[in-house]
């Protein structure tokens, strides 16, 4: 059992098989099995777009929450390093590509479940899921075409003097903040649709 908790590979396949377990389990006892229709495809992309929005939005609560608050605390300076050289860099690539995926598979729902062109213009009866999806927009520039140039530069992943890279982490950290506000009603929006919208 161990080895499979070492490798992330391995743990995410078995995530995988117990869902397939339970999906079977669940024919055999329902009667009902999962038919590959367009109504099956459309919850698979919902469910991929909640998988990619985790991975985004922990990662930005991760980085507002926890890193930005700890890093200035961690004395010596020099062991900083470890984070701005290795984790950091890390978990801005999950970040980036959490929230492409995010976007894509949302954009994809929309179109899947024909809000898309409703939700993107305030149609009534899809304002609230519209306001989410902007705000996911938003959010999306934000990450990168603020956030990640301005964080290479500040982790010192492009060359920048010493006083770019200062403006660029504030500039970063700013936009991150920006974000983790905007997250807030974006979620709530994003939920709300569900539950009547308005």
């Amino acid at each position: 059992m161990a080895s499979i908790f070492q490798s992330l590979g391995r743990t995410l396949a078995a995530g995988l098989v117990i869902l397939i377990a339970i999906l079977i389990v669940g024919g055999l006892v329902s009667g009902q099995w999962i038919k590959a229709d367009m109504a099956f495809w459309t919850f698979f992309m919902l469910w991929l777009h909640v998988l990619s929005g985790v991975m985004w939005i922990g990662l930005l609560w991760y980085l507002n929450f926890v890193q930005i608050p700890t890093v200035p605390k961690i004395e010596p300076v020099e062991h900083r390093a470890a984070l701005t050289k290795f984790i950091t860099p890390n978990v801005l690539f999950w970040f980036r590509y959490g929230a492409l995926s995010t976007v894509v598979t949302g954009l994809l729902v929309a179109a899947m479940y024909g809000y898309l062109w409703p939700a993107l213009i305030f149609q009534k009866g899809f304002f609230a899921i519209g306001a989410g999806m902007w705000l996911a927009l938003i959010m999306a520039y934000n990450v990168w075409f603020i956030i990640w140039p301005n964080q290479q530069r500040a982790l010192g992943l492009v060359d920048a003097t010493p006083e770019v890279k200062a403006k660029s982490a504030r500039m970063a950290m700013l936009t991150s903040r920006l974000n983790t506000m905007l997250s807030v009603p974006m979620l709530y929006c994003m939920v709300a649709q569900r539950f009547g919208g308005f």
